[in-house]
């Protein structure tokens, strides 16, 4: 997907009319999330979230992700009325915040509900209105977190299923520890290793494994609100490249401009491979918990045998 021009604009996502209809999750998710009488209804922005939902309420939810497509760029997403009218009926929702997917906040107010259940990832952590990195699902302690919330509304909009969602919440953090596993065992094998992206979609998960990004902040910042970098620091990351200071470069692989190809190509030319990461779960074949987890092995792949990965 080409990168968008201009500035952030996450919070400037319109509600238009034949825009896309909201995409479900049943594809990335358990049958369960098939639509069914007496089900929760309940929306993650980003396919991530829903996916997680999912696995949690299991055939006593019926879910629906508003962003899914990985071809599709998350900061220039627009809510089609169809998707204003999903979220509208949901029973619980959960969205990311920190300006990610602020559009939710929008259709939120325009369809009130004193019994919608709304979980905001960012309040969820404590996290303040200026975090700067917004993609907080790549961090190993955002979705334990999210998990308990998740179950705790199940519990209180089911009550008779209550046990059943904590257990399956339990279930999920058990499943969850292969990802900080395989996170430990980078680091174990690669200590401090150099690396460099474009923005910082999977930073949390790069610094969680103890690696050294050594692209500068505002570059990062600016290629991921589509603004253009200074020359200074364009020049300062193509060094990165040329002069094999680096051993993996990291992009955003769902969003790219023509800076990025460039910047993949003098990866290529210097023979420093690349791993593409994702800002929504590819779908099929993942489920929010192996996706990490082939992130981390891609890095993996890249330090240890030079080996890139553009596609999961």
């Amino acid at each position: 997907m080409t990168r968008r021009a201009g500035s952030r604009g996450r919070d400037a996502v319109a509600l238009l009319a034949g825009a896309a209809l909201v995409a479900t999750v049943s594809a990335a998710c358990a049958p369960a999330s098939a639509s069914g009488p007496g089900k929760i209804a309940a929306v993650g922005a980003e396919n991530e979230y829903a996916n997680v939902i999912s696995q949690i309420g299991g055939a006593y939810v019926s879910v629906s992700a508003v962003m899914s497509n990985p071809n599709t760029d998350p900061h220039t997403f627009e809510a089609s009325p169809q998707v204003a009218q999903t979220v509208g009926a949901a029973q619980l929702v959960v969205q990311n915040g920190a300006g990610y997917d602020g559009f939710m906040d929008t259709i939120e107010a325009a369809t009130p509900s004193s019994s919608r259940r709304v979980i905001d990832v960012q309040s969820l952590l404590g996290l303040p209105s200026s975090t700067a990195n917004p993609h907080l699902w790549y961090s190993p302690a955002t979705m334990p977190k999210v998990a308990g919330a998740i179950a705790n509304d199940l519990a209180a909009l089911a009550p008779a299923h209550a046990a059943y969602f904590r257990s399956e919440a339990t279930t999920f953090d058990s499943s969850l520890a292969s990802w900080p596993q395989a996170i430990g065992a980078l680091e174990l094998s690669f200590p401090g290793a150099p690396v460099a992206t474009t923005e910082p979609v999977a930073d949390d998960m790069l610094q969680a494994a103890g690696l050294d990004n050594l692209t500068p902040w505002p570059f990062q910042a600016d290629v991921m609100n589509g603004v253009d970098p200074s020359a200074q620091d364009v020049s300062l990351e193509q060094g990165l490249l040329t002069g094999h200071r680096v051993k993996v470069f990291v992009y955003n692989q769902q969003v790219t401009d023509s800076l990025t190809q460039s910047l993949l190509t003098l990866a290529q030319q210097n023979h420093v491979p690349v791993v593409g990461v994702y800002e929504t779960m590819p779908t099929p074949g993942y489920d929010y918990q192996s996706w990490m987890v082939a992130e981390v092995h891609a890095v993996q792949q890249a330090l240890a045998a030079g080996v890139s990965t553009t596609r999961l």
